[in-house]
């Protein structure tokens, strides 16, 4: 029996059991069976939770690359790989075959090369969503690079962040990128990052929106005159189970970004098997996943998951508002997208236009919907499942982090019974518990816990690059022995998982984690400001918002509250980018502390949801009175 696709839903507990029972053999006969390897493993996975210490596929030799594409060639060489749909609909659509992206991978892989990128050195990837991308991407991966992408929302700041805190030797980069009606300046952004970056010693530039843009002597390069003089014979690099494939950063409860490390074979047989089943995935399907590379959900399901598994994946370098609010169903019927995956953001706000957007573009391709990023509210659920999926396809409502590396709870399509806001079961090899406040687990269901993972699956991220200690303590300390998501889930009836939300200081906006204490770090950098804090609240379109309680230096020198809202938001767009920005800022004299100075988020939290029913005790509280005058200046 293959344990490599789930047909129904008796295979599937057959499978899970399996995977619970004996995850070795489980997973080594998946990752036996549907890879091509150098080498063979010693030992499938070896662990010590305590320590954080997870290795999978031990001394086996593998190079991922050669797994999404070189294996392909001989029977899907001719088959598209790549549909890149770009920003304006007039500008022709490209489709890259198997054939193509392997030539085009080989020729960047030897620009690379040429440049001095060798095994183990970093490359930092900032790019709107054009091929490029996808194809530097590869290329790093092909030639055993560690490569960064770095979302191409982020400022100048964010990026010098990153770049410093991996050390990236080479940035690859565009004159600029098409958002829409707006046009940005990803060169100029880089530039004034890489004043802060030593370690940098050359900038590749990608020709997209030819605009003027300043080149720096001996370390700019145009890329497409490199890659026409290379040569598209490339051999790919032979690589250790083990060794980083790449970093990819993401926001803590603390001011610096977590650099997570994902390492090359158990991501490989985790993104391709999670993927494979999911979307229920069939040979000559067209999956579109809405996300950016940049994100975890573009490194899984846009790359990786769909290359591995020989299918044809959509890249869409625009946003769903342009040039009209029908632009996602537009290209469903265009490119005949079977299985379409995006985030309950997007679903909300189109929900919120006219219906004849959607009913004005056939739908039929579609066979699955899936959704990614937070949990999905029910009325986006019922619209999404009614009027996209037609109530024919199931929707798989997704649960997974950037550290997981792949998806960890969900319906299976036409496997798994679907519940509106539910996630569903764990995927084989996932074995979730909830925890209570004296750390132990919560056994039975209809409860509510913290969410924790008991055993290690080959996904999971291995350490924050260059930290290992604070891999340790964020993940593995607060229930010992066991992997902690960060997310409060409830347990039905059923054994039905539902993400309840955040338990640390980050907020999920726009399927985006925002941690709160960077944006603080921001707001605290105004000359007028003393203190502020950060929760989030709810609302229609992103999921959550921000709201920020800012106290001022000296009140009566600021009264114009309107120019300071304004400068707050550009020193935040200035450090991270417009994502983080705030909805409501409200100012105070003063924040609810305890006794050693620590802020009461949960109080904050609370009024800026409107709900004054139970603050619990506050009169242990430094200053319990600053809760009725904070309560009486909401916004």
């Amino acid at each position: 029996m293959s344990y490599y696709k789930i047909d129904n839903l008796e295979q599937y507990f057959k499978h899970y059991n399996k995977s619970v029972r004996e995850p070795r053999k489980f997973w080594g006969k998946i990752a036996q069976e549907n890879f091509t390897w150098y080498q063979q493993w010693d030992k499938v996975v070896e662990f010590d939770m305590a320590e954080a210490d997870i290795k999978w596929f031990t001394e086996a030799k593998v190079n991922i690359v050669k797994n999404c594409i070189d294996r392909h060639l001989a029977k899907r060489g001719d088959k598209t790989a790549i549909i890149f749909e770009p920003n304006d609909p007039s500008e022709t659509a490209l489709h890259i075959t198997y054939n193509e992206l392997h030539e085009r991978v080989c020729k960047m892989a030897n620009v690379l090369r040429e440049q001095g990128v060798k095994k183990g050195d970093r490359v930092c990837i900032y790019l709107p969503m054009i091929p490029e991308l996808a194809i530097a991407t590869l290329a790093c991966a092909r030639i055993g690079a560690i490569h960064s992408v770095v979302f191409a929302g982020f400022s100048a700041s964010a990026v010098a962040s990153r770049i410093n805190d991996s050390e990236c030797k080479i940035v690859i980069t565009s004159d600029g990128g098409y958002r829409g009606n707006k046009t940005i300046d990803l060169k100029g952004i880089i530039d004034e990052a890489l004043d802060k970056c030593s370690c940098v010693e050359s900038v590749l530039v990608v020709k997209r929106i030819n605009s003027e843009i300043n080149m720096k002597e001996g370390r700019d390069q145009w890329l497409q005159p490199l890659l026409d003089e290379a040569s598209d014979n490339n051999v790919a690099e032979i690589m250790d189970a083990e060794d980083p494939l790449f970093i990819l950063y993401t926001s803590g409860s603390t001011g610096k970004p977590k650099g997570m490390v994902h390492t090359t074979a158990g991501y490989m047989v985790y993104t391709a098997y999670t993927f494979k089943n999911v979307f229920n995935y069939e040979e000559n399907d067209v999956f579109w996943c809405t996300a950016d590379i940049g994100w975890i959900t573009g490194h899984s399901y846009i790359l990786y998951g769909p290359l591995l598994n020989g299918a044809t994946t959509v890249i869409f370098e625009g946003v769903p508002s342009y040039p009209d609010f029908s632009r996602f169903w537009e290209i469903i019927e265009k490119h005949k997208i079977t299985q379409f995956y995006t985030a309950p953001t997007a679903i909300r706000a189109l929900a919120k236009e006219n219906l004849e957007y959607v009913q004005k573009h056939p739908l039929t391709s579609l066979k699955v919907i899936g959704s990614v990023g937070e949990p999905i509210n029910e009325e986006a659920w019922h619209w999404y499942n009614d009027h996209v999926g037609s109530k024919r396809c199931p929707l798989v409502d997704t649960w997974w982090q950037t550290e997981t590396g792949g998806i960890l709870i969900s319906p299976i399509a036409f496997v798994t019974p679907t519940k509106p806001t539910y996630a569903s079961l764990p995927l084989p090899g996932i074995q979730p518990v909830l925890m209570d406040d004296k750390r132990n687990e919560i056994e039975g269901n209809q409860v509510n816990g913290s969410l924790c993972i008991k055993f290690p699956w080959p996904g999971i991220a291995r350490t924050i690059w260059g930290d290992h200690q604070r891999y340790k303590d964020t993940y593995f300390s607060a229930f010992p022995g066991k992997y902690f998501t960060g997310d409060g889930a409830l347990r039905d009836e059923v054994g039905y998982y539902r993400i309840t939300g955040r338990e640390d200081d980050v907020v999920i906006v726009s399927g985006h984690n925002l941690g709160t204490a960077p944006i603080e770090d921001a707001i605290n950098e105004h000359p007028a400001v003393a203190e502020s804090a950060i929760v989030g609240f709810p609302h229609d379109v992103k999921g959550n918002a921000l709201y920020a309680f800012v106290i001022l230096k000296e009140v009566g020198e600021y009264r114009v509250r309107e120019n300071l809202v304004k400068e707050i938001n550009q020193l935040i767009s200035d450090h991270i980018g417009p994502i983080a920005k705030i909805d409501k800022i409200q100012f105070v004299t003063g924040l609810p502390k305890t006794r050693s100075g620590k802020i009461m988020r949960r109080i904050l939290r609370k009024i800026a949801e409107g709900d004054y029913s139970n603050f619990g005790d506050i009169s242990t509280l430094l200053n319990p009175e600053i809760v009725e005058e904070i309560k009486e200046g909401k916004i």
